[in-house]
């Protein structure tokens, strides 16, 4: 979905006459206020206890999520206000780089969305070429991170999957796949890149199988203990969930310091006000 004026605020707490395309298995293409009411991933770890902290720059951006779920967000006002509810005062954090901090603190979530600013976003126009290295410092903070009080080693026990909302509109050779009905006008898109980088992958490994952004929410609800299928759409018609990826049969590997022009240092005192990373 996408604001109909750029930079604009999203979501429940967006103007009045802010509108977003909808698109659905009926083609119709509506434009109503960005402010949805649906269950999420985050209610199905609510409901079993897991912690989840959501990342982000900005809290009226469209890469903001969780500003845009009524029961989420709880907005202060019909349009225009503020977002007040229990989730979002407790786990949406308005500081992309505070990951960092929680990391080395072990204050980290059992799941973490990190949303990058602008400038480390790798969008055209918008990056400034920090995203490799911002990437590389919440990396290099988990495996490097000296185990917690509890014991927990973060490295031994986390997945981090990478991955872009678009392919950025770059050229692809590879034509996208077209979905049989009732899928409508919603398909794949072109192809973006999924890295998993964890103490169980194996370095190198490159897994040709086609995954979706679903593949990665059935991924966590397989991890959890969460029913598989049980947000629909995306989550519902993908076939995977990217065990393929974790040999759990090998003793965790030794982490390797990724080298980086950049690091954490640099990011937690960049005095730089973040950008939104996308506005469209």
């Amino acid at each position: 979905m996408a604001p109909e004026v750029k930079g604009t605020v999203a979501g429940c707490i967006a103007i009045s006459t802010t509108t977003v395309a909808v698109i659905t298995t009926k083609s119709e293409r509506q434009r109503i206020y960005p402010c949805f009411e649906h269950q999420t991933l985050a209610d199905l770890l609510d409901a079993g206890a897991i912690s989840w902290k959501y990342y982000t720059p900005g809290r009226g951006s469209i890469s903001t999520a969780p500003n845009a779920i009524q029961h989420i967000c709880v907005p202060s006002a019909p349009s225009g206000g503020q977002c007040t509810g229990t989730d979002w005062t407790n786990d949406v954090v308005i500081s992309s780089k505070q990951v960092l901090t929680d990391i080395s603190n072990c204050k980290l979530a059992a799941v973490s969305w990190v949303i990058p600013s602008g400038q480390n976003s790798d969008h055209p126009q918008t990056t400034t070429g920090g995203g490799p290295a911002w990437v590389a410092s919440i990396v290099n903070a988990i495996g490097n991170n000296a185990k917690c009080k509890n014991g927990e080693v973060y490295w031994d026990n986390t997945a981090i999957l990478i991955t872009w909302d678009d392919w950025g509109g770059w050229y692809d050779h590879e034509p996208p796949t077209i979905l049989a009905q009732p899928q409508g006008d919603y398909q794949y898109g072109f192809r973006v890149p999924l890295m998993v980088v964890s103490a169980y992958t194996s370095a190198a490994y490159v897994d040709n199988n086609r995954y979706d952004f679903g593949s990665i929410l059935r991924f966590i609800e397989q991890n959890f203990g969460i029913q598989q299928g049980a947000l629909n759409f995306a989550d519902a018609r993908t076939t995977t969930n990217l065990t393929g990826f974790f040999n759990l049969n090998l003793p965790p590997r030794v982490f390797t310091t990724i080298s980086a022009p950049l690091d954490a240092t640099y990011f937690l005192n960049d005095p730089t006000p973040p950008s939104d990373p996308d506005d469209d």
